[in-house]
């Protein structure tokens, strides 16, 4: 790869990327790189309303929150109409963030290769990063800092933690056993085909109780998918389950990985915030491909059943 000229340090950068919680982690960690290269420039993340959330409270950046069933014509996004950024970083190729992006006025627009700008997206840029095959989606991300021609440092996260989500956490674990947050659901739409059956789920928990000591605690969102699924998990495991399904919000969740031994979950938002909080995660991957998706520091701990789903 011919050497790339390192760009000067820009005024002011603006990030889109509106969802979802994984992918959002995998941009705080080009955000931090970022940080590191340009120390003085100012950082604006035009982010979606949920995902901000777990972010409220990163350090040296500007956050404009956008609620997707308001649109894009909606007041939300008036902070941007009087601003003009150096740079900047299109890296959610979607028809509702080229949209959003209409209202960025930068001077340079830099966005993904044909191959995966969906929706049109380079018609959004007028510069796009190359494409590398086979890349976990972080690494293909960190290609927007190989583009600028800054160097790459060790990803790093560093989300902050509240007091009182912290003392949360810490209620839910017995001083005395294990802990291991499992997320059993990815999503609640049509043709999910990531989530494992629930008795699956139950054997886990029983199985952990019983060999290791550790109790689990059942997390996920407010769908009834995952509700019923908690529920049923609940009923036939033998040992007791803490049911926490639709009950924290995303920074309880945030300290409640970071207090866990260890995160069991699908391909879904969990087993990169665990990512980010360096707990360690098993994977469990069948209709999605681990080298792409999985957790990023935990590969090795993946249940990879993706090769024998594409025979």
């Amino acid at each position: 790869m011919s050497q790339v000229r390192e760009t000067p340090a820009p005024a002011e950068v603006c990030i889109l990327r509106l969802s979802a919680i994984g992918d959002t982690c995998h941009v705080l960690a080009v955000l931090r790189n970022l940080q590191s290269a340009w120390p003085q420039t100012r950082f604006t993340w035009v982010i979606g309303q949920l995902e901000a959330q777990l972010f409220a409270d990163v350090a040296g950046v500007e956050f404009i929150t956008f609620d997707k069933r308001a649109g894009s014509r909606s007041q939300q996004l008036q902070p941007l109409r009087d601003r003009r950024f150096d740079i900047l970083l299109h890296m959610h190729a979607s028809m509702r963030a080229n949209l959003v992006s209409r209202h960025i006025k930068a001077q340079r627009r830099i966005g993904f290769d044909r191959a995966r700008a969906r929706d049109f997206q380079w018609l959004f840029t007028r510069e796009r990063i190359p494409h590398r095959p086979h890349q976990h989606v972080l690494d293909g991300l960190l290609g927007f800092v190989d583009f600028l021609g800054l160097q790459r440092t060790a990803p790093r996260w560093d989300i902050p933690i509240r007091d009182e989500d912290a003392a949360f956490a810490r209620q839910q674990r017995n001083a005395d056993r294990g802990l291991v947050v499992l997320s059993p659901c990815s999503s609640q739409r049509a043709r999910n085909f990531r989530n494992w059956p629930v008795a699956r789920y139950a054997e886990i928990v029983d199985y952990l109780a019983d060999s290791y000591e550790t109790d689990v605690v059942l997390t996920g969102g407010p769908t009834s998918l995952e509700r019923d699924y908690a529920l049923e998990i609940g009923a036939r495991s033998q040992a007791a389950v803490t049911d926490l399904v639709g009950k924290t919000s995303l920074r309880q969740l945030y300290a409640l990985i970071s207090e866990a031994d260890a995160v069991i979950c699908p391909d879904s938002g969990p087993a990169h915030m665990a990512t980010a909080a360096a707990t360690p995660v098993i994977g469990l991957y069948a209709s999605s491909n681990p080298g792409r998706t999985g957790p990023y520091r935990s590969r090795e701990l993946t249940v990879n059943r993706y090769p024998d789903a594409l025979r």
